[in-house]
Parts: C-alpha cells; sequence; structure tokens
C-alpha cells in the first residue's frame, strides 16, 4: 500500500516543513512496526519548493491471516475464499487508516511544538494514492471529499487493459489537492475515508470505534452530506455502534447550531447535579425487569428466544440461579456476536456447561425446546409480519409449553415522548407494527385464553400517567389447572 502527502513553499516557509509538522525527518528514512505488518515513512523529494512523504506499509499476508482466523478478528469479507492471495498488500485499505494514525498521530492531532504556525494554517495540500478500492465507484469518491475543500481527480483502473470490452475494476487512481485544509484535517479526512471506501475493516470493530470516529470527524462529519453512509461502513454496518454514533453525531450538529456546548444540549443539568447518577437505559432496566420476573416464577432452566447478539444471556450467566440458558435465534450472524459477546472460546468448563447458543426459527415447532422452566421473548413479537404471529404463538405456547413466558414490546403510546422520533415512525426500521397497551394486553389476553396461561401485566420503565410505560411486558403461566398438563409435556 502506498500514499504520498506532498505541498510547496517559498525560501521563507519552505516546503520541508512538512518534515516538522509529520514529525519525520526528510533526511531519514524510518521504519514502524504495525500489527499487520512493516510501514515506512521516506521523502521522494525535500526541497524549500516542493516537499513529498510517502508512507509505504508491507503487509504481513500471514499475520492478518492468523489474527483472523476463527475469532472474527481481520477476516474481511472479501478475503474469506482468499486468505493468502487479495488485494491486501497493494490496496489503500482500513490497515494504512491505521498506519497513518500510528505512524502520525501527533501531526493528526495537530501538535508541533517546532512549528507550532505551520500545523494551524491552512497548507498547499496534495494527496496521491495510485490504488484505491472504491466501492460506490468514482462518483461516490467524489461525494465523499469534495464536501470537505477538496479538488478531486479520480481516475478508474481498468480490470484488463488488453480486455476493455471488460470494463472497470473497483480500483481507482486519486489525487486530492487543497489550499484550504491544515495537514491535521487532511490527515483525518483520509483516516476515515479510506476504509469507507474500502467498505472492509480488516479487524474487529470494537465500541471504541465509536470514538476513532468522532475524535478523526470532528469539525466536518457532522454537518457532512454522507454523514449516514461514512457512519454505518466505518463501523462495519454494525447497527448499534451507527445508532449510537449518529446520536452523538446530532448532539454535535444541534450544539454547533445552538452556538452551545455539547452538554448543554445533552440534557442540560445544573452544575451542582453533575455527581447524580444518570438515568438507566431502558434496555438495562427491560432486563433487570425480565430477571426479576424469572426469579420470582422459580425458573432455572431458561430459554431466549431471539436472543440476538446475546444481552440477556449475559445477564442471566451472571445469576447462579438459572442453571441452563439457552439462546435462539434465526440469524447465525448474530449468534456468532453473541458468542463472541459471552467469550465461548475461552469461558471455563463450569460456566460453558450452563449455555448454549443454538440456530431455530420461531415460525416453527421445535421439540429442542420442549421441558424448560422459562423462555423468554424480549422485544421479539414486533419484529414479525403480523399474519406470522400464530406459528409463534403455537411454537411456543401451544408446543413448547414453558410453565413461565415472559414477552416484553414498545408501548406505541409513549412514542410521543421520544423528542427525536417523528411523529409516526415506530422506534426501529424492522418493526412490523408497535401495539398500544390495549392491544398487547387483547391479544396476550387471547393466547392465555388458547393455551391454558394466566396473564399478568407489567410496566418496564417509567410509567408515564398518561401515555404508560415505555416498555410493556406481559408474564405468562400456565394455570393450576393446566400443571400436570405441562408436566406431562
Amino acid at each position: 500500500m502506498f500514499l504520498t502527502i506532498g505541498t510547496t513553499g517559498t525560501p521563507e516557509r519552505p516546503a520541508t516543513d512538512l518534515g516538522f509538522l509529520l514529525h519525520k525527518h526528510p533526511e531519514k528514512a524510518q521504519a514502524f512496526s504495525t500489527s499487520y505488518g512493516t510501514a515506512h515513512v521516506l521523502y521522494p523529494e525535500a526541497a524549500a519548493e516542493r516537499c513529498t512523504a510517502a508512507l509505504l506499509l508491507e503487509v504481513d499476508a500471514v499475520a492478518l491471516v492468523r489474527r483472523g482466523k476463527g475469532k472474527g478478528r481481520g477476516g474481511a469479507p472479501d478475503a474469506a475464499l482468499a486468505q493468502y492471495v487479495n488485494d491486501r498488500p497493494y490496496a489503500a485499505s482500513s490497515l494504512l487508516a491505521v498506519a497513518l494514525s500510528s505512524v502520525f498521530s501527533s501531526a493528526m492531532r495537530g501538535v508541533c511544538n517546532a512549528r507550532p504556525e505551520r500545523a494551524a494554517q491552512p497548507l498547499p495540500l496534495r494527496v496521491e494514492v495510485p490504488a484505491l478500492p472504491a466501492r460506490g465507484g468514482p462518483g461516490l469518491v467524489r461525494r465523499l471529499f469534495e464536501p470537505l475543500g477538496w479538488a478531486v481527480t479520480v481516475e478508474p483502473v481498468a480490470l484488463d487493459t488488453a480486455f476493455p470490452q471488460w470494463g472497470d475494476s473497483r480500483y481507482v487512481r486519486l489525487v486530492l489537492e487543497s489550499e484550504a485544509l491544515t495537514l491535521a484535517e487532511a490527515l483525518r479526512h483520509l483516516y476515515v475515508l479510506l476504509p469507507v471506501l474500502d467498505d472492509a475493516k480488516h479487524y474487529w470493530v470494537a465500541s471504541d470505534e465509536v470514538d476513532k470516529l468522532l475524535r478523526a470527524g470532528e469539525g466536518w462529519l457532522p454537518g457532512h452530506p454522507e454523514q449516514k453512509l461514512i457512519t454505518s461502513r466505518y463501523l462495519s454496518r454494525r447497527w448499534s455502534l451507527t445508532r449510537q454514533a449518529m446520536e452523538r453525531l446530532e448532539l454535535v450538529r444541534l450544539a454547533e447550531a445552538d452556538d452551545s456546548d455539547v452538554e448543554e444540549i445533552d440534557n442540560a443539568v445544573e452544575e451542582e447535579s453533575e455527581a447524580e447518577e444518570k438515568p438507566t437505559p431502558l434496555a438495562v432496566q427491560r432486563r433487570d425487569a425480565i430477571i426479576a420476573a424469572l426469579g420470582e416464577s422459580g425458573a432455572a432452566r431458561v430459554l431466549d428466544l431471539g436472543c440476538g447478539q446475546g444481552q440477556l444471556v449475559q445477564a442471566l450467566l451472571k445469576d447462579p440461579r438459572f442453571t441452563e440458558i439457552v439462546g435462539v435465534d434465526v440469524s447465525m450472524r448474530a449468534l456468532t456476536i453473541a458468542g463472541r459477546r459471552l467469550k465461548l472460546d475461552r469461558m471455563g468448563e463450569r460456566q460453558a456447561s450452563r449455555v448454549k447458543l443454538q440456530q431455530g426459527s420461531l415460525a416453527y415447532t421445535d421439540s429442542r425446546l420442549k421441558g424448560y422452566d422459562a423462555a423468554v421473548l424480549s422485544e421479539v413479537i414486533e419484529h414479525l409480519d403480523l399474519p406470522r404471529l400464530p406459528a409463534l404463538e403455537y411454537a411456543v405456547f401451544g408446543a413448547a409449553r414453558p410453565r413461565t413466558v415472559l414477552v416484553t414490546t414498545p408501548n406505541v403510546e409513549y412514542n410521543v415522548r421520544w423528542e427525536s422520533l417523528p411523529a409516526g415512525h415506530v422506534r426501529h426500521g424492522d418493526h412490523r407494527f408497535e401495539w398500544t397497551r390495549e392491544e398487547f394486553r387483547t391479544w396476550a389476553g387471547a393466547v392465555a385464553e388458547r393455551h391454558g396461561y394466566d396473564v399478568e401485566f407489567r410496566p418496564v420503565g417509567p410509567d408515564d400517567p398518561e401515555v404508560g410505560p415505555p416498555t410493556q411486558m406481559a408474564v405468562f403461566s400456565i394455570g393450576t389447572m393446566n400443571e400436570k398438563e405441562a408436566k406431562a409435556a
């Protein structure tokens, strides 16, 4: 991988000041060890009139495979079938962005004690990336860089010059030029947008990536017209992280519009109340309510149906009352993430014997789900089309028949209390419906009557006197007359 950053100057303001700004001497060729290879910094030209610094990253293909093998780390989707033969050594990617931040960390922060005035001033800059994967083509490259003040030259690379009829490859040669940006701003643009264009992170994307994105995007990402695409791709389309980043970016935008600090916009509080505890997130309140209800029921063997990424399973494992916990989900990707969250590969034998993750659809009966004390459907039913609810109902209440079933779902009446939620919108794009309290009670009552359960309803979260709680929970328990039947099943 190869990238150059150049500038021009005068005898009074020599271009070789670039060496001070990058903290790398133009007369030296330096090498730096990175997680996936060696980064070299050298200067093809260094004169008062023009100076160019080059970053060359030699990728260790074996290290890339070993770090990603079996753990979901470094395993880019386009390298899955070609672990040792791929474009990683040649095409700019997230690995080059990591090298940029590692080798030029001080320059990216705008720190330069030797030339502080130059670090704070715009420079005539020219950045060239000879080989850049561009998923989205030259048009997307321009949409990403031009709003930031760059003059963009982007040349598609032919798939094979001997066969022009084959068309262009997904690679481009990119040249960026600007006289309005500081070096730090330029480096931060590259750090975020190179992996966005490649659209493949080559290491595990953890929650700290949100902080990295917001630090590098400070001053330009909140107002970028492609903010949503940038955020989603940078965070490898992990929905929870993308939502978190978008919420924080919206706070920044509102603060800038109001000429205020983010802290003032984000639930402004008086100074003396800063030491007060933050409100418990609704997701945590929901898990606590579920665990409390399971404890009251005396359940020891619990099914988490539609377990998603394993947050509830993880919480249940911390409570010794639950001796067997089974997480079920139709998505293998969700189960893989859940396995990572639970650290199943590093879990002790005794703890591992208490938990199991298995793929399954709640629209079909499954003999593996019979015989459990309790089942939890937490924020699951609203993701199903209404015509499919009867199938889920029979699979859980009719066939599996756990002694206790807990169902939580959003209360649509409470949506008016979410200031960030537009009127008429559901809380998540995949929700097929959201019920009022009356609609939920009607459905739950009919289910209980059909299958011999008793049902009671509990609020989860603050119970608003006008619109009720944000989450509603139904606690189903097999009636006394049906206890023998349940045990027989």
